[in-house]
């Protein structure tokens, strides 16, 4: 691993990385995580300008957005935020004519990363989570536990890293597997609170708070919103249910903390 000032150099925002992070020794630890991550996102895309699919290709170019605005490389998530404007937009036209300037900018990234890593591997190798969630769809929990519904495993890899010593941290990569181990636990009371991001391909955070508030879940196992999605809309539609927070990505450690501690206090009163 080279010095993190090597990053600098190269034009990555690390001052702003490190104050999410809280060191270098965590960026460190995660920056694998994230070389797996674009590659499998613009794959994604890929496939998703192909179909003409446009309403995935925003989600998933909001999450490379997210994960490039955390690890510090501004240019690409630039770059992933005006194609998810457009994409939003239904503009086909743009998309198709300038995914070539995404994948160029998510390569510099890759290359840097490799570089600064001294790695030689393929990026398959590099990533812990590569599918999302070591639990299986259903499983019931059996100590107090944080579930983190998110299609970024930078996000869940985050929270684990932080909450493990204290809670079984479960996880979700979409809507249908939450879902799931919703349904599985919802009879017991492991579950202290749900991080539940909106923005997630095949099922989206709305139907999870939905699915739990027509089960009357939400005060049994409270939720708090981590989204990159800011608008009033989305704000306003979301404290149509009974959620305790919400949180914009990035959010740093302090962030994520307080927003764990007000939602448990939360469900202490339950």
């Amino acid at each position: 691993m080279k010095d993190i000032s090597f990053l600098e150099k190269n034009g990555v925002d690390i001052k702003q990385s490190l104050e999410i992070f809280g060191d270098a020794n965590t960026y460190n630890e995660t920056i694998g995580e994230f070389l797996v991550g674009i590659h499998t996102k613009i794959n994604q895309l890929i496939e998703m300008m192909n179909n003409s699919d446009m309403n995935n290709y925003a989600i998933i170019v909001h999450s490379l957005k997210s994960d490039a605005k955390y690890f510090g490389f501004m240019a690409l998530a630039d770059m992933a935020y005006e194609h998810e404007m457009k994409s939003k937009a239904g503009d086909v036209y743009f998309v198709t004519n300038h995914i070539n300037d995404l994948i160029n900018e998510t390569n510099k990234a890759i290359v840097l990363i490799q570089e600064y890593m001294n790695s030689d591997e393929t990026v398959t190798n590099a990533n812990n989570d590569t599918g999302g969630s070591s639990e299986v769809k259903g499983e019931v929990y059996t100590s107090k536990t944080i579930l983190v519904v998110d299609d970024s495993n930078i996000i869940r890899n985050f929270v684990k890293r932080i909450f493990s010593d204290d809670y079984n941290v479960g996880t979700a990569k979409d809507g249908e597997e939450a879902i799931g181990i919703i349904k599985a636990n919802q009879d017991n009371n492991f579950i202290e609170i749900v991080l539940l991001d909106l923005n997630m391909p095949k099922v989206d955070g709305f139907a999870v708070l939905e699915y739990m508030r027509q089960n009357d879940l939400l005060r049994k196992m409270p939720v708090s919103i981590i989204s990159g999605d800011s608008s009033k809309e989305t704000i306003d539609r979301a404290f149509t249910y009974d959620i305790v927070d919400m949180l914009e990505k990035p959010f740093t450690e302090q962030n994520i903390k307080t927003v764990i501690e007000k939602t448990i206090v939360y469900k202490g009163m339950e």
